[in-house]
C-alpha cells in the first residue's frame, strides 16, 4: 500500500512565508511613516545646516572674487620753493590699483540655526596695492638756484602713488567691492536656506598696505 507524504510541513512553510511577507510589509509601512519623524529628531530637523567653517570658506572665495584691479590715470603737479626760487613739474601718472577685502584684519561670524540667519562682520574694503606703470613729464622747470635733484624724483613718485589711490577712491572701487561681497555672500548662503546679514566695520583706509 502506497503511503502519501505528509503535507503539514509544506503548509507550515507557506504559512511562515506569508507571515514573513506580511511582517516585511508592515515594517516598510512603518519606516515610511516614522522616517520623517526620526529625521525631525536629528539636529537641524533633517534640513541642511551651515557650519562656521563653510561660511569662512565662502567668505575667502568671495574675497578673491571681489578683488579688482583698476587702471587709473591722473595728473601730478609738483612744486618746490627754496630761497625765493621755485622749481615746477607737471607729470601724468598711469598705474594699477588693486582693491578688495583683507580678511586677515579680522572677521566675525554668528550663526543662529533655529532662525536660520547668519550675521557676518567684515573689514571695510581697502586699496591693497598700487603699481605705477608710467610717469610722463610734460613740463619741468628748474629754479634759478633750485634745480631738480634725485630726491625730487622720489617725492614725485610718492605723490604719484598717493594720487592713484585718491583717484581710485573717487571711482568708488572699494565701495563696489563691498557691495559685491554683500550680494555674493547673500546669494551663496541663501542657497542653503539661510538669510545672511553682512556689515562692514572700521574706517575706510586709502593707503595701500604694500607698494610695488
Amino acid at each position: 500500500m502506497a503511503h502519501s507524504r505528509p503535507r503539514r510541513p509544506i503548509a507550515a512553510v507557506l504559512v511562515a512565508l506569508l507571515l514573513l511577507a506580511g511582517a516585511l510589509l508592515l515594517i516598510s509601512v512603518a519606516i515610511r511613516h516614522l522616517a520623517p519623524r526620526a529625521r525631525a529628531l536629528l539636529p537641524g530637523g533633517g534640513e541642511t545646516t551651515v557650519s562656521h567653517g563653510v561660511v569662512v570658506e565662502q567668505m575667502q572665495a568671495v574675497a578673491k572674487l571681489v578683488s579688482s584691479e583698476t587702471t587709473v590715470r591722473d595728473v601730478v603737479v609738483y612744486q618746490n620753493r627754496r630761497l625765493g626760487s621755485t622749481k615746477r613739474s607737471l607729470v601724468v601718472v598711469t598705474g594699477k590699483v588693486l582693491a578688495g577685502l583683507d580678511l586677515d584684519t579680522g572677521t566675525e561670524v554668528n550663526i543662529d540655526h533655529p532662525a536660520r540667519r547668519i550675521a557676518i562682520v567684515l573689514p571695510r574694503a581697502r586699496v591693497l596695492g598700487v603699481e605705477v606703470t608710467k610717469l610722463q613729464t610734460y613740463d619741468e622747470r628748474n629754479g634759478l638756484w633750485n634745480v631738480f635733484r634725485p630726491e625730487d624724483r622720489d617725492t614725485i613718485y610718492q605723490l604719484a602713488r598717493d594720487q592713484l589711490i585718491s583717484a581710485a577712491s573717487e571711482l568708488a572701487v572699494t565701495a563696489h567691492a563691498e557691495e559685491s561681497a554683500r550680494r555674493l555672500l547673500g546669494a551663496l548662503i541663501h542657497a542653503d536656506g539661510y538669510t545672511v546679514d553682512v556689515t562692514f566695520t572700521g574706517a575706510t583706509e586709502l593707503r595701500a598696505r604694500d607698494s610695488t
